[in-house]
């Protein structure tokens, strides 16, 4: 008996989707995203601004972009495209007039309630095998924040909660304070 032939999609199918669908295309296959709620558009939000505001008031060259934000992680795979919910790229010549070609510095992910093994297990793999060098998964509903950063082609993370102040290891002094979320 043979086995059903799952379809494997390519970054032409992900550009051709309708704009009012949302899905991240990994390996071939699509991850259909739903709308998210206040909550985690309100931590979207709030760590948007503290990264985009300490960028601006740095005057950095680092660019910060909330989602949808098409992100094709690595140049000759032309069958994943993500979308983080924030993407920090600090090289110019990643973006593209599509997104960011190439993995960004940083990348935080907001976890859903249908997205936590998606963000946790793929996706963290994934931005392993890139090279981002940070990555925050926020949970809304435990209230935590992993951070991760390379170290020597491997992530160490720290554990956080919404009580702490965290800091950003792509920079020397930018610190976001979670407790301000008021959460």
């Amino acid at each position: 008996m043979a086995l059903a032939q799952l379809q494997t999609f390519t970054e032409e199918d992900y550009y051709n989707m309708p704009e009012d669908v949302r899905a991240e295309l990994i390996d071939g296959q699509f991850y259909y995203m739903a709308a998210p709620s206040r909550i985690h558009r309100e931590i979207l939000s709030f760590v948007f601004k503290k990264i985009a505001y300490y960028i601006d008031s740095k005057n950095g060259s680092c660019r910060v972009y909330p989602a949808p934000f098409a992100v094709k992680l690595f140049e000759s795979d032309y069958g994943t495209i993500v979308e983080p919910d924030i993407s920090v790229i600090c090289d110019p010549g990643k973006l593209t007039d599509r997104g960011c070609t190439g993995a960004p510095d940083w990348i935080v992910e907001i976890i859903s309630p249908g997205t936590a093994s998606h963000d946790y297990v793929r996706k963290l793999k994934l931005y392993l095998d890139a090279g981002v060098k940070e990555y925050w998964i926020v949970d809304p509903s435990k209230k935590t924040v992993y951070a991760y950063h390379l170290e020597e082609a491997k992530f160490e993370v720290t554990s956080y909660t919404f009580r702490d102040k965290i800091k950003a290891n792509l920079y020397d002094d930018l610190w976001i304070d979670f407790e301000e979320l008021r959460l």
